[in-house]
């Protein structure tokens, strides 16, 4: 029997499509299933340089929305940057797939509100051309928009090396009946021949109100410093998986006393906190949440049956629920054995509390 979640989570679950099938495909598959439509968003993101001197180039790629009749979002289907496994590089973009490029995160956001992610690679930059009073310049397949300096402000290009195929599956946030609604979009995604990735995994947003209070927050912190490699084995966390890291010395040193909300966040400063460590905090060490105001457990590995995920997802959601104690989360036994059996009494103890509320 499938568990049962008790709280609001948002998922994040990557999935790679077969050759010849796209993200796109799946989500005309999910809207003719429900009755629904399909939109092209933008999905932002990042990637590192090979030009010197730039670490890193932002980038917009074609995801697309898909809402039910009545216009409720069923899911967001996106490219995930992380995925490279059996993906063919010198793979030729496919006609209708680009992306665009700059160096300026600011400039990355008027050129998503400016350019047409279900238009054409020729015409994308020509809304944000107007805005210079500029043309847009062909350079064999790549389009660039100059500044009248000839800065450059950003590049279209197609979108080659089967990237059509990474396929993050995200949805909104979920109240009830998790496993029904994650069904319903990871059947269809199988019957398409959509896998696992190898370095899959899946992401579980939690409402963070509950843990903006500080002593909530240290024992999150806590929970994945003093747990981290007893917390990987019991979630089976995916080695191949990337982007994910321990929290910086400094925010777990600032957990040894009782921090206030404003330590920790001074700490998390100083350790370089980004949203790439085994649980995403940086929603809550602010108090104007830039996305969205969650907490991200990045540590599930990945998957495509909903009940593996869902199973997972509620033995993670009672171990973070026993942040929420009064009692400091303790540190981990040193044997391995002794961890496992005391993460379980830690959900256990999450459980109790549970059901006395209730």
């Amino acid at each position: 029997m499938t568990a049962r979640l008790r709280r609001r989570i948002g998922f994040e679950i990557e999935l790679m499509a077969p050759p010849g099938v796209s993200r796109r495909t799946l989500a005309f598959d999910l809207a003719g299933r429900c009755g629904g439509t399909v939109r092209p968003v933008w999905h932002h993101d990042s990637e590192p340089s090979l030009v010197p001197g730039l670490g890193r180039f932002l980038h917009l790629t074609q995801a697309f929305e898909v809402r039910r009749p009545d216009g409720a979002l069923l899911c967001t289907l996106a490219d995930d940057v992380t995925l490279l496994a059996g993906l063919a590089p010198s793979a030729p973009a496919i006609p209708g797939w680009f992306r665009i490029l700059t160096d300026d995160r600011r400039l990355l956001r008027l050129l998503a509100a400016q350019c047409d992610p279900g238009g054409s690679l020729k015409g994308v930059l020509d809304p944000a051309a107007r805005l210079w009073d500029t043309a847009v310049q062909r350079h064999g397949p790549v389009y660039r928009l100059d500044d009248e300096g000839g800065a450059t402000i950003a590049l279209a290009a197609p979108l080659t090396g089967e990237r059509e195929r990474p396929c993050e599956v995200i949805t909104p946030p979920l109240a009830s009946d998790h496993h029904k609604a994650l069904a319903e979009l990871l059947e269809p995604a199988r019957e398409l021949g959509f896998t696992v990735p190898r370095e899959a995994a899946v992401h579980l947003h939690l409402d963070g109100g509950p843990f903006r209070e500080p002593a909530a927050l240290a024992n999150l912190v806590r929970l994945f410093a003093y747990w981290r490699e007893p917390l990987r084995a019991l979630l089976a966390t995916n080695p191949a998986c990337r982007r994910l890291a321990p929290l910086p010395g400094e925010l777990v040193a600032a957990v040894s006393g009782t921090p206030t909300t404003e330590q920790l966040r001074r700490a998390a400063k100083d350790g370089g906190l980004t949203k790439f460590f085994d649980v995403n905090l940086t929603q809550v060490l602010t108090d104007t949440p830039p996305v969205r105001d969650t907490v991200e457990i990045r540590i599930l590995p990945g998957a495509i049956d909903a009940g593996e995920i869902v199973d997972r997802a509620a033995l993670a959601e009672l171990l973070v629920e026993r942040c929420l104690a009064a009692e400091p989360v303790p540190p981990a036994p040193e044997d391995p054995q002794d961890a496992a059996a005391g993460l379980l009494e830690l959900a256990a103890e999450a459980l109790a509390s549970r059901d006395q509320v209730g």
